[in-house]
């Protein structure tokens, strides 16, 4: 599927689902005129009848007001499906923006992004024209974090494998995914309703289990009716029948008080609940065939009981909790059948059957969730091929490798190979030529390799490896830190990891740019000797041509790589193809010059 076919797909999709809407709101009118109209029947034939037969008036007038309950349930459920449609509507208009690179608009998980890391700056892993404001399409907060760890870490080839193989079975389920989207869409699942739903299920039950709550559940409800039965045939006073039922009054609402701060602790998670009963429910109706994807499904089946069908009864204790917030339908069901006893008995049985499993669900959805939307990139990108995983240690091997955050129109892509340890690969080039862009080309198709994705590359050969990254250094006033000093520092993490024998591969991008030119060519060769005698691989971008040199001296060891810049007119031109070789043009002194520095 080319690019254009893709965009090609979501426009149909949106056609098809502005169709079937119209349908769905010519259908809401229909119920509207079907409500109204039964509730003016069924109100004109009682009148009619009430003359007649009171019995049958009564009797025409449920069976009409039974058929109005029926219709406004079909309208409800009408009104859903609408709601349901506009998402989908909404999230393919929004991929069909981003395939246009429209999409800085969208979370960028800046909140993700860390203080210190390896490559998270350099590689603009978050923030605005982030990888993650391009990838993320998660819905959850437990999503959404989620999304954020696998981009800041490396992982093994059989997880990668395994994410592989389930993304490709998503890439192709596009509606499947969508919905799934649509549902998270409908209220955010966040962090703050796991987090108060697993403190309740850590707490000790206060009711169930205790011989008096049982005997009590039963007992005063049944007495209370009773009481109410014998006062309608007059066989309890007025008097009597008051008192009693002040009496189950406070009973009632003596025991509310110790039901308040369950009900304050599960207070408005009722409508999130139902997001997560809906997701989970269209989770578990996939047929998956891919190892990971199954095992998350089973996440959802526990007890012998279906997940979806657990949540939808958390969803319904919730509802009944709630009848509180009308005093005239609560107090009479408090008073006759201790409603909010029934409820928290109902609650702590719900607690005992699930209290192991609900974690998983909350991690599951959000696994499935990062899945689907680096499903979704793969995708949008036709043209991106999966990697080949090497066992070999510290091996890159690409074909028309491009980086995945230009426009496919505007992307120049380049061939490149390092295989091994002692490997490190010099670029030299003019300013502008696309040294930098180059080395983020490479270090983000590692970290698309990690998350299972396709990479922007017709081939990619890549061992599963740590990126290390110094190419975006400044000064930190608050640590008073000098530009200079920090670069030191992360030097130092990069000298550590290669010490350690991490499987780490560098992008170093002009080092020790912060002293003067004879200290850094200096320290810059001899961090190079240093590298190769402790067996490390990378890419070094700078503009010393002095240290390419290096080559001769090291020629299985050093690989010089360059871009270069043409002059036409007096104006500069760049192809940003890499070449093997040394640059043997600069563009300083003619940039210089077109500002007005006279050289």
């Amino acid at each position: 599927m080319t690019g254009k076919t893709v965009e090609e797909f979501y426009i149909k999709r949106i056609s098809e689902l502005l169709l079937a809407s119209d349908i769905l709101n010519k259908r809401k009118t229909q119920l509207s005129w079907l409500r109204f109209g039964t509730l003016l029947v069924s109100i004109t034939g009682c009148w009619q009848l009430w003359s007649l037969s009171i019995f049958s008036a009564i009797l025409f007038l449920l069976l009409f007001l039974a058929l109005f309950i029926y219709f406004v349930k079909v309208d409800i459920i009408n009104k859903n499906l609408i709601s349901n449609q506009q998402l989908l509507i909404d999230i393919n208009r929004k991929e069909t923006e981003i395939l246009r690179h429209q999409f800085l608009h969208l979370s960028d998980g800046s909140e993700f992004k860390p203080a210190d890391h390896t490559y998270a700056n350099d590689l603009d892993i978050f923030g605005k024209a982030s990888l993650y404001q391009y990838i993320n399409r998660t819905t959850s907060q437990q999503g959404n974090k989620l999304l954020a760890e696998w981009l800041l870490n490396s992982t093994s080839s059989e997880i990668i494998q395994l994410r592989q193989e389930a993304i490709k079975e998503l890439q192709q389920q596009t509606e499947w995914r969508q919905q799934l989207e649509a549902y998270g869409q409908s209220k955010q699942i966040t962090t703050d309703t796991q987090n108060k739903i697993q403190n309740w299920l850590l707490q000790e039950n206060s009711f169930i289990g205790k011989t008096i709550w049982q005997i009590v559940q039963f007992i005063l409800p049944a007495i209370c009716i009773c009481i109410i039965i014998l006062y309608s045939v007059d066989i309890v006073s007025t008097k009597w029948f008051n008192l009693s039922m002040l009496l189950f009054m406070a009973i009632a609402f003596s025991i509310t008080k110790w039901v308040m701060p369950v009900y304050k602790q599960l207070n408005r998670i009722a409508d999130e609940v139902e997001t997560l009963r809906d997701s989970v429910e269209w989770i578990e109706k996939a047929e998956f065939k891919s190892l990971l994807l199954k095992d998350l499904q089973k996440q959802f089946s526990t007890n012998q009981q279906k997940a979806s069908e657990s949540i939808t009864l958390l969803r319904k204790i919730f509802s009944r909790l709630d009848y509180r917030l009308n005093p005239v339908v609560f107090i009479p069901l408090n008073t006759i059948l201790l409603w909010d006893l029934q409820q928290v008995l109902a609650l702590e049985k719900w607690k005992q059957k699930n209290q192991q499993n609900t974690a998983n669900w909350f991690s599951a959805l959000a696994n499935l969730e990062v899945l689907s939307s680096i499903a979704n990139l793969a995708f949008n990108h036709p043209e991106w091929n999966y990697p080949q995983l090497s066992k070999e240690d510290l091996v890159f091997e690409a074909k028309n490798l491009g980086h995945p955050l230009i426009l496919k129109e505007k992307s120049v892509t380049s061939d490149f190979s390092t295989m091994g340890r002692q490997q490190i690969n010099l670029v030299t080039g003019s300013n502008m030529a696309g040294k930098s862009t180059f080395l983020r080309s490479v270090g983000t198709n590692i970290i698309l390799t990690h998350l299972g994705a396709p990479v922007c590359a017709s081939s990619l050969k890549v061992s599963p490896m740590k990126v290390i990254s110094s190419m975006r250094i400044s000064d930190n006033l608050e640590e008073s830190t000098s530009t200079f000093y920090a670069e030191l520092k992360k030097l130092k993490q990069i000298i550590e990891a290669v010490n350690n024998h991490e499987h780490a591969f560098l992008l170093l991008d002009e080092i020790l740019r912060g002293t003067n030119s004879n200290d850094r060519h200096t320290g810059s060769e001899a961090l190079i000797k240093q590298l190769i005698r402790d067996n490390a691989a990378g890419i070094i971008a700078t503009h010393d041509l002095e240290l390419t040199k290096l080559s001769s001296t090291f020629p299985n060891n050093i690989h010089n790589y360059h871009f270069d810049a043409a002059i036409e007119n007096g104006e500069l031109y760049f192809d940003y193809k890499l070449k093997t070789g040394i640059c043997q043009s600069m563009n300083a002194s003619l940039l210089m010059k077109k500002i007005g520095i006279e050289l």
